[in-house]
C-alpha cells in the first residue's frame, strides 16, 4: 500500500495520518471516522477505573455526540435501542473494552445504544461501569458446561474455549423483547454510526453479514463431509458464501420461531460423533452449515476483517479495497499482544487510539 512507503518504523501518529489520507480514499472522510476525536494519543480524565486480577483500565470519557438525543432509560425494552452483544473474558478483556469504547465514540447517539454483554465470570461486569460508567448494559452469565461436551479441537485453542459459542445461544440468554441484536467479536473496532448497521434490511433472513462469495467454501468442512452425499446435500439449493461470524445482524425473534440453535447443536454432535470430524475451525462451520445461502448482504465496510493474519502465524495484513467502517483483527494476531510485545503491525495503529488498558498517565508518557 502507498502507506507503506512512507514510514520507516511505527509511529501511531504519523499512521493515522496517512492511512486516513483523503488520496487513498478508504475512509470516507468525517463519516466513517470523526478525525477531531481520532488521535494517535489519545488521553483520557480520573485514575485507573477498575481492575481484575491484575487488570486495569482509565475511565472513558462520557459521549454525547448530538445535541437532540433522548436520555438514557435504562430499560432494556425500549424500542428504540440499539442492542450489541459482546463477550467479556479476561483474555479478551482489552480488546472488548476499546471495542466498546470505539463503539459510543462514534454513536450519533450512544445513549440509545444498550450493550448486552456475556460472561463465565460476572465479576467482569463491575469492571465495565466503573469504565463506562454512562453506559446501558446487562451482563448474562453464559455457563461453559452448556457447550463444553460439544466443543472439538480446532486449529487455534482461543477458538476452543466455551465463550466462543455463547453467540450461539442468544436467542435464549436475551430478554424476549429484545427481537433484533447486533453481535460484535472483541477484537474489533467501528468507526462509524453503529445505527447505520443496525438498520440493515434483512430482507426476512434470519442472519445478516458481509459475505465473501469468492472464498473457497470448500476448505471449510473435510473430505467426510463432502464424500458423504447426505452432508453434501445440505447445500443443495443454496448458493452458499463464507461469512465471518464475528460481525452479524440477527433477527432473534425470528431465530427463537425456528429454533436455530438446536439446529447448530445437532451439526456440533454430528461433528463429535465416532464416525469422524466434518469441518475443523471453531464455532464458523455449524453456522455455515444452517445460514450460509440465506444470508442477507451486508456492505464490506462492516467487517474489514483478517487484521490479524492466519489462524497460525498471525502476519501482517492490508486493509481491503474500499470504505471502512469497522476494523476486525480476526485471526491470532491482536493488536493489543503486539502493541504490548514491542511488535506491532502497522494497521494496529487504528486500534490503539481506542485502548483504555493502563494508568491514566500511560497515554501522556507515550506521547512523550
Amino acid at each position: 500500500m502507498l502507506w507503506a512507503a512512507r514510514v520507516s518504523g511505527f509511529f501511531s501518529a504519523a499512521m493515522v495520518m496517512v492511512v486516513l489520507s483523503p488520496s487513498l480514499q478508504s475512509f470516507p472522510p468525517a463519516e466513517a471516522i470523526r478525525s477531531s476525536q481520532f488521535d494517535s494519543h489519545v488521553r483520557f480524565p480520573g485514575q485507573i477505573a477498575g481492575g481484575a486480577r491484575g487488570l486495569a483500565f482509565r475511565r472513558a470519557p462520557a459521549f454525547r455526540n448530538a445535541a437532540d438525543c433522548g436520555n438514557a432509560t435504562g430499560n432494556v425494552c425500549d424500542p428504540s435501542l440499539v442492542h450489541i452483544a459482546i463477550t467479556l473474558d479476561e483474555e479478551y478483556l482489552r480488546g472488548s473494552v476499546a471495542a466498546v469504547h470505539s463503539v459510543v465514540q462514534h454513536a450519533t447517539c450512544p445513549e440509545s445504544v444498550f450493550f448486552h454483554f456475556l460472561v463465565s465470570d460476572p465479576a467482569l461486569g463491575d469492571l465495565v461501569r466503573a469504565v463506562f460508567p454512562q453506559l446501558q448494559f446487562k451482563v448474562y452469565y453464559f455457563d461453559p458446561d452448556r457447550v463444553r461436551g460439544l466443543i472439538s479441537t480446532s486449529v487455534r485453542q482461543a477458538l476452543e474455549q466455551p465463550l466462543n459459542y455463547a453467540r450461539n445461544y442468544l436467542a435464549d440468554l436475551l430478554e424476549p423483547c429484545v427481537r433484533r441484536v447486533i453481535y460484535l467479536d472483541s477484537d474489533l473496532v467501528v468507526v462509524d454510526d453503529v445505527a447505520k448497521l443496525w438498520r440493515t434490511d434483512l430482507g426476512g433472513r434470519t442472519v445478516g453479514a458481509p459475505e465473501y462469495c469468492h472464498a473457497n467454501f470448500t476448505k471449510y468442512f473435510t473430505d467426510r463431509f463432502w464424500s458423504d452425499k447426505q452432508f453434501a446435500g445440505t447445500f443443495a439449493g443454496r448458493r452458499p458464501c463464507y461469512f465471518n461470524t464475528g460481525v452479524m445482524v440477527l433477527d432473534l425473534a425470528r431465530w427463537r420461531r425456528t429454533g436455530y440453535t438446536r439446529r447448530i447443536e445437532r451439526w456440533m454432535e454430528i461433528q463429535k460423533s465416532p464416525a469422524g470430524r466434518i469441518y475443523e475451525l471453531g464455532s464458523l462451520p455449524p453456522f455455515l452449515l444452517v445460514f450460509a445461502g440465506h444470508v442477507a448482504p451486508i456492505e464490506h465496510r462492516w467487517n474489514q476483517h483478517g487484521l490479524g493474519g492466519d489462524n497460525v502465524f498471525g502476519s501482517c495484513r492490508d486493509l481491503h479495497p474500499g470504505p471502512v467502517s469497522l476494523l476486525h483483527w480476526s485471526g491470532s494476531g491482536k493488536p493489543w499482544a503486539r502493541l504490548g510485545a514491542g511488535r506491532p503491525c502497522p494497521l494496529d495503529a487504528l486500534w490503539a487510539p481506542f485502548d483504555l488498558y493502563g494508568p491514566a498517565d500511560s497515554a501522556a508518557e507515550g506521547s512523550r
